[in-house]
């Protein structure tokens, strides 16, 4: 990331042509305190400003992971079968895919802070009622006995543990709202570093999570003891917004900064810029129009369908082909989490200083592709490998895919642009996530071969984004 640092040419205009004899005393203090305040930051410094959001982000993932391990035997214990857990799965996408793009464009019009904290609120709320209807008298609401759906029954505390998730969903604004944030702090140059800091952020909170759950599932509380766990967490997450979160709008750090409109946000100098008002906020028809965004939004589809025909299916394929519990479940998620970690803290920060984010996009699909045929024959050898290919192929290309999404995007939109990709992948994860369950009941592992499939779709349509790149470095020397 930047270093805050003005030109020298700006520097200059900010010492102001002002005959030395007439300049007072109070102007020159001023001047001098400027200087102070655009001087380098040391380079502990870019940790120290972006831990905060960080922090946010861990706090984000860590309360949702923690109860992916017994999700499915909680949707299992209340009557549900596959399909009810994929159909509880898909309530946060559903209400995601109508607030995420409101969400994103009231960041740009009212700020960032703002928005992420309605959005932890939100959060904060839904899981004390998840935990609420923990506590509900387990009565029947109606039964299906059904061909393709299964047979299950449907009663109060499944509905409460639907509306938890609506309501989540609905105010669920927080990763495009975060990214956004991301984008506006940090130059062009370093936003896949940044990016992949974010993913290293969200992959801790996979890690700490699943663990945690595993732990406090086997105490006297059990299922209770993770739920209330993700309602502190929230509560933190809350916190930290806050009081440590600092305000700011959509701005760029592009150019010299006009010294008399400078503030810090985050140790860096970034000017006072336009807000989305002022700009205009495009609708869903401009936004198709802006160029190589419909490209860009489609690939974010798919990328999600993808991944969530895994999320459902291999909950369901580890208890059926594994014969897992929760403990199983949350080391299985710990060591992705972890092998993740590792390729995005260590991998990732070398590789994007010498290919380009099109490159490594194309080469994540590729292993993220692979991974998911490995899960096929449900073996406990090739189960772990493929998280191997799972970790460099989502490691390599994610953190890519939102930095080249960002760039393309450009200044004035970052929060709308990044809203409705929300919305995309908030789509494709309904689509995902309930045909998930829908595969798993009809062809068991072979389900996997479908998300295979469409991430491979995603690797050959990758190889035109070197274009895009070309067209970026073509408008940048323009």
């Amino acid at each position: 990331m930047g270093e805050g640092k003005i030109p020298e040419d700006s520097k200059e205009k900010a010492s102001g042509n002002k005959p030395e004899n007439i300049e007072t005393d109070k102007e020159r203090k001023s001047q001098e305190n400027r200087s102070q305040e655009n001087s380098p930051d040391p380079p502990t410094g870019e940790n120290v400003h972006l831990l905060p959001l960080l922090t946010v982000n861990f706090i984000g993932t860590l309360g949702f992971s923690i109860v992916l391990p017994f999700l499915v035997f909680l949707v299992n214990r209340l009557g549900g079968n596959a399909f009810i857990y994929g159909l509880a799965s898909s309530m946060y996408p559903v209400f995601q895919l109508i607030g995420a793009p409101i969400l994103g464009r009231w960041s740009d019009i009212y700020g960032r802070k703002k928005i992420l904290l309605l959005s932890q609120l939100g959060t904060l709320l839904s899981w004390i009622i998840f935990l609420a209807a923990l506590f509900l008298p387990v009565s029947t609401l109606f039964k299906v006995d059904s061909g393709v759906l299964g047979a299950f029954v449907f009663t109060l505390p499944l509905a409460v543990l639907f509306f938890a998730r609506a309501l989540d969903g609905l105010t669920g604004g927080n990763v495009s709202v975060a990214n956004a944030y991301l984008a506006d702090i940090t130059e062009e140059k370093d936003r896949n570093r940044n990016f992949g800091k974010m993913s290293i952020s969200s992959n801790l909170g996979f890690i700490v999570g699943p663990a945690l759950a595993g732990l406090l599932s086997i105490t006297a509380y059990g299922e209770a003891a993770p739920v209330l766990g993700a309602v502190v967490i929230s509560l933190i997450g809350t916190a930290l917004i806050v009081f440590y979160i600092p305000e700011n709008k959509e701005c760029s750090l592009e150019g010299p900064a006009d010294s008399e409109d400078i503030r810090k946000v985050f140790g860096y100098e970034i000017k006072e810029c336009r807000t989305a008002r002022e700009a205009g906020k495009p609708s869903f028809r401009e936004v198709l129009k802006l160029p190589n965004i419909p490209y860009m939004l489609g690939l974010y589809f798919l990328i999600f369908l993808g991944f969530n025909i895994f999320y459902t299916a291999f909950p369901l394929h580890a208890i059926a082909a594994l014969d897992w519990g929760i403990a199983e479940m949350g080391i299985y998620f710990t060591v992705l989490s972890a092998l993740l970690i590792i390729v995005q803290g260590s991998i990732l920060p070398g590789l994007s200083k010498r290919y380009s984010d099109a490159s490594l996009i194309i080469v994540g699909s590729l292993m993220l592709g692979t991974n998911f045929l490995l899960l096929i024959p449900g073996d406990l050898f090739l189960t772990y490998l493929a998280t191997g290919f799972f970790a460099l192929g989502d490691g390599l290309m994610w953190p890519s895919f939102l930095s080249l999404l960002s760039k393309i995007a450009g200044k004035n939109y970052q929060g709308t642009i990044q809203g409705f990709a929300s919305s995309f992948g908030g789509l494709a994860s309904i689509t995902g996530l309930i045909l998930g369950g829908l595969l798993y009941e009809l062809f068991a592992g072979r389900s996997f071969l479908l998300a295979g499939m469409v991430i491979y779709i995603v690797f050959l349509l990758n190889f035109r984004l070197r274009q895009f790149e070309k067209e970026l470095k073509t408008e940048k020397r323009i």
